[in-house]
């Protein structure tokens, strides 16, 4: 029985204050600037944190293996050793600097850590070889099922090597004062490892730890948030005509029942691997894109940012070669500031049990049309999103959404009766706020 199906643990950590209506940004550092450096990185933080950001996560920032590499430049998850960082991104000093910068404007970093395998040619390889999994051959093995040929698996059954993993995550804290980590296929690591490493950063400064997998144990003691892929898959499939609004009910069901209260998820229409290898949020979700982001928002879960989101980027970003970012001018950038903005001015829509719960509006279409309010003591909204590709008259059955509202998007004011009926376009959204 998987674990969705159990009673949901309790979370045991405390998400540091800083996190309470947090969003999050990811930073590809090699496409981000046509340096690709984290000197040049950090001459946009001012611009990020204009966006409303609050979390700035940069993918792996250590050396990259040479051996079985793919592509020109490999793959930044193929570590070759954990206490450097990569000469191509800059120095240690340019680290810091990019860290202290993003703390003097308020911005958190968190950097992406891979703890389940290293690169062909990691000086742990000749100098500890006893610390890496093995095949049924006696050879380094990379993770099985997957095309991961750049790299090989570590062995969790070897208590010296969890230790220098932890070390070396303990290090970074110290050494360049990051607040946390994305950790690359935390499911595919003992859960152990991780409560244990959690314990020993917050003991250093309060952490921030985001976990790449969706078991929702994970949140117990180690991970402040979870990836909710399913999340992206359901909408992208809505967004094709493959499912109804319906499939999104199990997985809100879920989410709320099955998983602690204060469990974080981390909701996105686009990521590096998205981007890369499945098409663009425009290529995945179509006419859809807006509904989509503005549920990753409004609805329950912290919102991901991914560089070049809010430049309408239309291409899909080469994973192992050079390939920047053509930064422009785009609408996008005010719709997400505007969303962001209304994230961290309502809590009803903060994050964990700092915010409120979603609660269903039964309505007309509801096969067509998500329809929730997230209230709290302080505030609260209603949020209808046309999830289908025709337009759709509604009305409500009794419930928390009757009262006066302010539109967000356009400042109207409504008063919603037991007889009010909506007319939204297709693909469209309403967020309304108490009045």
């Amino acid at each position: 029985m998987t674990d969705r199906y159990l009673p949901a643990p309790g979370v045991e950590i405390t998400h540091p204050e800083w996190s309470r209506s947090a969003t999050i940004y990811q930073i590809n550092t090699r496409q981000f600037t046509a340096e690709g450096t984290l000197a040049a990185a950090a001459q946009q933080l001012p611009r990020v944190r204009d966006l409303g950001v609050d979390i700035v996560w940069l993918m792996p920032i250590n050396p990259i293996g040479e051996v079985n590499r793919k592509g020109s430049l490999g793959s930044p998850y193929a570590v070759r050793d954990y206490l450097a960082v990569n000469p191509e991104l800059g120095t240690l000093e340019d680290l810091k600097s990019f860290v202290a910068q993003a703390h003097e404007l308020g911005l958190k970093v968190i950097l992406d850590w891979v703890a389940n395998h290293t690169a062909w040619d990691n000086h742990l390889v000749t100098d500890h070889p006893e610390w890496y999994a093995r095949d049924w051959k006696g050879e380094f093995t990379p993770t099985p099922w997957w095309d991961w040929d750049d790299i090989i698996d570590l062995d969790y059954d070897v208590p010296e090597m969890r230790r220098y993993m932890t070390e070396a995550m303990c290090y970074w804290v110290r050494e360049a004062d990051i607040d946390g980590y994305r950790c690359d296929v935390a499911g595919l690591v003992p859960v152990d490892f991780w409560d244990n490493v959690r314990r020993e950063l917050d003991e250093i400064k309060p952490v921030f730890m985001l976990a790449e997998w969706e078991a929702r144990d994970l949140h117990v003691r180690a991970f402040d948030m979870t990836y909710a892929w399913t999340w992206n898959d359901t909408m992208h499939h809505i967004a094709q005509g493959k499912a109804t609004v319906e499939a999104l009910y199990g997985f809100y069901a879920w989410n709320a029942k099955g998983y602690p209260r204060d469990a974080i998820r981390m909701m996105f229409v686009s990521n590096h691997d998205k981007n890369s290898w499945d098409g663009t949020e425009y290529e995945m979700f179509g006419d859809a894109v807006h509904a989509a982001i503005v549920l990753s928002v409004v609805g329950e879960g912290m919102p991901l940012l991914y560089n070049g989101q809010e430049a309408g980027n239309e291409k899909r970003l080469k994973f192992f070669e050079k390939d920047p970012i053509e930064w422009r001018e785009h609408p996008m950038a005010d719709f997400y500031r505007s969303l962001f903005a209304l994230k961290h001015a309502t809590s009803a829509l903060w994050n964990g049990a700092w915010g409120a719960r979603m609660v269903n509006v039964r309505n007309s279409a509801f096969r067509e049309v998500l329809s929730f309010v997230r209230a709290d003591d302080q505030s609260r909204i209603f949020c209808v999103l046309n999830l289908s590709g025709a337009e759709q008259t509604i009305t409500f059955d009794n419930g928390p959404h009757l009262g006066a509202w302010r539109e967000h998007f356009t400042q109207e004011s409504v008063e919603l009766g037991a007889d009010s009926s909506m007319t939204i376009e297709p693909w469209g959204y309403r967020v309304f706020l108490g009045a």
